[in-house]
Formats: C-alpha cells, structure tokens, sequence
C-alpha cells in the first residue's frame, strides 16, 4: 500500500499542455510555478521513508518548458536534462518520444556528469534537415522515459514552444529610396572594402547584384570591393550605383542601394620640374661616381632608366635619382630617358631626357693656397671683415679666368660672401642665437674655384669658422623684486627668488651675493646659483617693518676669457608681515577659594581655570609658578587638584598660574592668583581674631614684565588731553553731589585686568592688629609660611611686576 501511495504520488503532475505564455521565454527556463514539485515538496517525508524500499530513477528537472525560434539551424541543442540515479553504475537509458507524429529531434545523448558518478546528462538536439514552422505547429511535447540499471523507470515530460522567426530587414539609408551614399578617392587602392550591407538578423543570408554595368565587385558577404585595377586617377568625380537585394534562407528579402562617389585624388601628380638636362663631364671619372642627379616632384617617387633598355655606363638609384658612372668614363655622348612613378600607385609617372657629354681634359683644375681654411672668430666682427684670401693659380699660370662660388649649408652660407678670392663676412656672427648653437658654433661652406675654358675644372676649398663668444650684456634685474614674509618665518624658509636674466648664451647664467652678508641687521641669506633668498635669523616686525637687500648678479661662462664678467646691483624689498600674538586672558585673574581638606592620599578637585587665546593661537599651557611650597597642589590640564595631607591647622595658599600660547622666543604668558584656604576636616573655621605675622627680612627681589605699548604722536595725544578735561569738567558737577553723600569705606578691588603682586619685606616683627580680620573677606594681605614672605594684591595700569 505504501508502494501504491508512492507510484500515486510521482505520477500526479498537472497537464501542462496548457502552460500560459507568461512562462515561455528564450533558452531553457527552470520549471513553472505551481507543477507537481509544490506536491512532491508535501509528501517528502513519504518519499523519505519509501526511499528505504523502492529505489527510481529521478529527472529533477523536469518538467519544464523551453522556447525554440523557427529559424534555428539543425544540430543546435534544445535542452540538456538530468538524470540521477541512486547509486552508481552504467549509463541510464533514456529514450525520447511525441505525443505529435514525426517530431525534428534527435534521439537522446547521454554524458556523464565529472563530479558526480552517479548524475548523467541527456541532451535533446534539433535533427538534421528538420524545419520548424509555429504555423503548422507551435508546441511539442516530448516524452522522456529514463531508468538506471537494477532502478525503476520513469516518465516526465519536456515541452518545445515554436516561436516565429524574425522578418528580414534591410537598414536605412540603405533601404531608402536614394540608397545610402560612400566617397572614395581615386587612388584608392584596388579591391579595397567600399562599404558593407548589413540587414538584420545576419547569418545564412544571400547577397545579389541587379545591375551589372559597373566595374565594382559585391562578395558573398555583402561587402563592395573596389575594381580590380582601381579606379582612374585622370578622370574626374565618377558615380557608380549598385542595386543589391538581400534574401535569406527561408525565401525572405529586402533590397536597397548604394551610391559610390569617385572623388579626384589629393595627392600630388609625379612631375619632373626640368625635362631636359645637359651635363658635361670630363673623362677619366671612375665607377660609381655620380654625375648628375635628377628631381620629380609627387609622393613614393620612385626612377628609372627606359633608354637606353640595358645602359652599359651609366645606373640610376630608384629613390635618390643619383645618376652614376659604372666604370672608367672615355669621350661621348650619351642619352638617357629617365622616368619617375608613385611606387603605390605605377600608372602616376614622367618621364625626362638627360644628355651626357664627355669631353677630353686639356686643363688641369686650379691650385689654390689655403687648400683648407680653419679659423676662430669672435661674434663681434664687423660685417665685410676678411676672414682670408685665397692664392690660386691654373696651369696657364694667370688667374684672369677664375671664378670663385660658396657652397654648403644655407644657414652657414649666408654668413660669408666671395668677393673675388676672397672671403667675407656677410651678415653678424651672432652667437647668443639658438641657431647658432644648434650648429656648435661652427659654421661650415665650400669655396668653388672655377677654371674658364673648356672642359671647366675646378677645385674646392673647404672653410670651417669657429665663433667665440664675447660677454656683450651686463646682467638685467627683476622689475618689482619685492617679497613678503611673516615674522614667524622659520629657519631656512625661503622668502622669493630672484630671477635675474642675461642675454649672453648660455641665456640667464648668473651666480647671486648679497651685499654685506647675512647678520643681525640683515637676516637672511641668498642661494649662488638659484637666487632663493631665506630667513637665517629672527624677524620682528615691531622691531623693523620691511628690509631693503642689495643682490649683485655677476654672469659666468659669457666669454671666452673667463676673468671678463659684468655685474648689476638690484634692490630688493622685503617686508614683514605682522602675525597677531594674543596673550592669553583668564576670566578673573584673581580667585580666593576655601576648601575643606580631604582625607590624606585622595584627590580633590578645586576649580578649573577659564582662559583663552588668540583665535589663531596654539593650545594654552599650565603651569605653578609660585605658593606650592609643600607640593599640596597640581595642575592636571586647567584644572588645580588638591592632594591632603596631614596637616592640623587651617592654612591659606596663594598659588601663581603661569598661563602660556605658542612656543620659542615668541611666548607670551599671563599670570593668574589663586588665593585657596585649606581647612582641615577636623578643625572648625578658625574665629574672628587678630592674626600676628611675622616676617622674614630679605632684600627685594623685583622681577618686571614689559608688554609691548603704543606711542601715539604728539597730536593725537593733545586732542586726546583736550577732549578729556572738557569731558571731566562737564561731568565734575554731576558727581559732585554723589562724593559728598555716602561715601563707602575703600574696599580692596581685585581687577580683572593687568595686576601686581607685591612682596614686601619689613625689618621688624608686625605688631598685632588693632582690629580682627574677618575670615570670609579677604584683604588682599598673605603669607607663604615657607619663605616668610607677605603677598599684597592690588590693581595698576601699565607694566607687570612684583616684588
């Protein structure tokens, strides 16, 4: 009975045949939702347990549904579907059948999965020759029976939807009525690609040319060739239209049509610019020299000699179009037919004539004193300065028939003249110029001396001048060297850079000075070769506004003598920019605080002091300066913490509080009075009663504090005093009525401003006083126990200081 529940079980899968199209898409797709695995997931504890006495053959992945297109070509895979058995063994048997007669597929193919021996894959694939058409039938259902050696069969089925292929197009412009358009040029090389047809979908397509009256080429592929000996370059703009029709293999078409325009070629046509040439030689010249060497304007040009067809004396090279001799030249006349062409394109050519004579020589070639001239100039010679004359004599002893010619670089040439033998300089040897020494300063030519008569002989005198420099130019200074600084500049900051300039080559070689060098009164220092000026030294602007630096720029490597330098003084200005320095400020500067002692070795807090700086300021530092004679105090941050002890007796400590911004010989620090009374926890306040001090006698001891104070003009101060005692004299009768009523006894006022601590030292004992101080006010008096000292706090105007 389980059995039977069992086999009930796999076999209630739903009829898909009716599966809606929302499941259908591209490729294979995973199973619907809603088939029989939503009941196998329900009885899996059934399968479980059945497991264990009937072993089948699984296809999880079925069933499904796959999506085919019409057009897809024989052989292409359908699906792949696994099989699993439950142990390992030999292939499973797997076999396909239709529920619709004569169905295109392939029978199964079984692979084994690698990873796993007792998974195997079967593979339904399109048979060969089939032709899907959705018309006629738009699903099969394939029927797949799989069973495992010593395992149960089993069925599950694997539905094939027939989709419609897509229809042919052909793109626009292609398509269009004009046809799309492509411009070549000329000389375009033959059976280039033009232009390619691309329709859409590509693949299994035929492609057809309906005119034939053109000298273009359409391969199979749709692609439009250029002719096969390319197009005319003489002509002008051809036009060459082609009408193509596309079809594939199901009958289906699209035609459109391209329009190739011919444009005329933008290259240069091969021309020689001399057709005819005459040249004479004189015998006796040997193999492979050249005798003349002929020029054809166009690109790729290319020689060669037409006539005569196999030239026994003389070769031409095909890219210089150097003509030379191929053996020992005798007497005659000889012509040659030369023709040049575009190596790319043959069919672009010119040809010229070239007439060889030969003479006997009757003459020898003039002899001429320098035979080479080697000379060193300054930059500095006056044109129309001779640089030599040459002494040359031919065989007739008379240098009447002479003729002398420079040749050589333009560049070089142009400096020097002939004027008869001898040789001049023509224009300003100037050697600062970047195209001078781009030659080395060395310019180079040939003098050609020429003998009359005929054959002509001639001999060449070649000529290197060398140009020196001379140092011309005195050094130029910067226009508005001025440069600002902070007065916090440190060491070795660099201030500006003075760039000075030099005509002379090398351009802006210069070393840099200082007049009177770094010191006290001049502060900074200047780089010899860069021209860097930097701070070696304290600045203050307080002290001095701005500085005016003297810098001599001396040039070097300017002359060919090194001990001829020129130098400038430039003035340069640098000002000091004031930086805000703030002194820290306590709110109050004065505390008189009273505290109950704690228990000894706790810590107890007393009160944390508010100070600020400048904006821009660093972090405020702490530190006791004063009073903490026994170490009872310390400063954790800006809060005084108290240590107990074991001290008996209330005890009054005045604590000074150094309170600090910034760093180095720019500190600036504020002092704060912290008056703290100490009363022990098991001592009551102490009563109302004359206290006696007694005082040790020491010499004063005076330590000042000077801030830093503006002095306004003279002017300013009497407004000041005049708008003052006008102000006073109008307020003097509107307080005199307030001084004569009740006046308060002076009290101590403990400013908050700038205050002093007074120590000061008696030379006898105090007597006691004739009234007793209350302990909730303080007076201002106190001692340090330690030293003996009294402290007096008050309030003045002006400097710091104590006693």
């Amino acid at each position: 009975m389980l059995l039977g529940l069992l086999l009930g079980i796999t076999v209630a899968y739903p009829d898909t045949t009716g599966v809606s199209s929302e499941h259908l898409t591209e490729g294979i797709l995973g199973p619907p939702q809603g088939i029989a695995r939503a009941h196998l997931a329900g009885c899996s504890d059934i399968l479980l347990f059945a497991g264990a006495f009937v072993r089948a053959t699984v296809l999880p992945d079925l069933p499904r549904v796959v999506a085919l297109s019409e057009d897809t070509v024989s052989g292409t895979r359908v699906a792949e579907v696994t099989v699993s058995c439950s142990n390992s063994s030999s292939s499973p048997n797997v076999t396909l059948d239709s529920i619709e007669p004569d169905h295109p597929f392939n029978s199964i193919a079984i692979s084994s999965d690698p990873m796993d021996a007792t998974t195997f894959r079967a593979e339904v694939t399109l048979r060969a020759g089939a032709e899907l058409d959705a018309h006629r039938v738009n699903q099969y259902t394939l029927i797949l029976r799989a069973a495992c050696p010593g395992e149960d069969e089993v069925e599950e089925r694997l539905f094939v939807r027939v989709t419609a292929r897509h229809v042919l197009r052909c793109d626009t412009p292609f398509a269009s009525a004009e046809g799309d358009v492509v411009q070549v040029l000329a000389d375009v090389a033959p059976r280039t690609p033009l232009y390619a047809v691309l329709p859409q979908p590509l693949g299994g397509l035929t492609f057809r040319l309906r005119n034939r009256n053109t000298p273009l080429t359409l391969t199979r592929r749709g692609v439009v060739l250029a002719p096969d000996n390319g197009f005319d370059p003489s002509k002008d703009t051809q036009t060459f239209r082609l009408e193509i029709e596309v079809m594939d293999r199901h009958g289906h078409n699209c035609s459109g049509a391209v329009r190739v325009e011919v444009l005329p070629s933008r290259r240069p046509r091969v021309t020689f610019p001399e057709l005819h040439r005459a040249v004479t030689v004189t015998e006796g010249i040997g193999p492979c020299e050249v005798v003349t060497q002929v020029h054809a304007r166009g690109d790729n040009v290319r020689y060669a000699i037409l006539a005569p067809v196999a030239p026994a004396l003389f070769t031409i090279d095909e890219v210089t179009g150097e003509i030379r001799s191929t053996r020992r030249l005798q007497v005659i006349r000889a012509h040659l037919l030369i023709r040049a062409y575009n190596a790319l394109h043959p069919d672009d050519h010119a040809t010229a004539t070239v007439n060889v004579t030969v003479q006997g020589t009757d003459r020898q070639a003039p002899r001429c004193d320098p035979a080479i001239f080697v000379s060193q100039v300054s930059e500095t010679i006056s044109p129309g300065s001779t640089l030599v004359t040459l002494r040359c004599t031919d065989s007739t002893s008379t240098d009447g028939c002479l003729h002398y010619a420079l040749e050589g670089p333009p560049f070089s040439r142009s400096h020097f003249c002939m004027d008869g033998p001898q040789l001049k300089v023509n224009t300003t040897l100037d050697y600062d110029s970047e195209a001078m020494a781009a030659l080395g300063f060395q310019l180079t030519a040939t003098i050609v001396v020429t003998v009359g008569g005929q054959p002509r002989q001639s001999t060449r005198v070649p000529v290197l001048v060398t140009v020196t420099p001379v140092n011309e130019f005195r050094p130029a200074c910067p226009s508005g060297a001025t440069f600002t600084v902070p007065e916090t500049a440190a060491f070795g900051s660099v201030v500006g850079r003075v760039a000075g300039t030099d005509r002379d080559y090398p351009p802006d070689s210069l070393e840099y000075s200082l007049e009177g060098g770094p010191g006290p009164a001049q502060p900074f220092s200047i780089d010899r070769r860069t021209g860097e000026i930097r701070a070696v030294g304290a600045l203050d602007s307080q002290q001095q506004k701005s500085y005016r630096l003297v810098v001599r720029l001396t040039d070097t490597h300017n002359d060919l003598e090194p001990r001829k330098r020129q130098s400038r003084l430039c003035d340069v200005s640098v000002r000091l920019q004031a930086v805000a320095d703030q002194l820290p400020v306590c709110i109050p500067e004065v505390q008189e605080l009273r505290i109950t002692a704690g228990f000894p070795g706790s810590r107890q807090p007393v009160t944390r002091l508010v100070c600020h700086g400048g904006p821009d300021s660093a972090p405020l530092t702490y530190s006791i300066v004063g009073g903490n004679e026994d170490g009872r105090f310390r400063l954790e941050g800006n809060t005084l913490v108290h240590l107990p002890g074991d001290r008996a007796e209330p005890h009054p400590f005045v604590l000074l509080v150094e309170v600090w911004g910034g760093s180095g010989g720019r500190r600036r620090s504020s002092l704060v009075a912290l008056v703290v009374h100490v009363t022990p926890r098991s001592t009551p306040a102490p009563p109302s009663s004359s206290t006696q001090h007694t005082t040790l006698q020491k010499e004063p001891l005076v330590v000042t504090q000077t801030e830093a104070v503006w002095h306004p003009p003279a002017w300013f101060v009497a407004v000041l005093t005049i708008s003052g005692a006008l102000l006073l004299a109008t307020l003097g009768c509107m307080a005199r009525s307030l001084l004569c009523s009740n006046r308060a006894p002076g009290k101590l006022f403990l400013a908050r401003s700038s205050w002093d601590v007074v120590e000061h030292s008696r030379g006898k004992e105090e007597q006691g006083h004739s009234q007793a101080s209350s302990p909730e006010q303080f007076d201002g008096h106190a001692q340090d126990p330690r030293t003996g000292r009294d402290y007096l706090f008050n309030s003045m105007t002006g400097a710091r200081r104590w006693i």
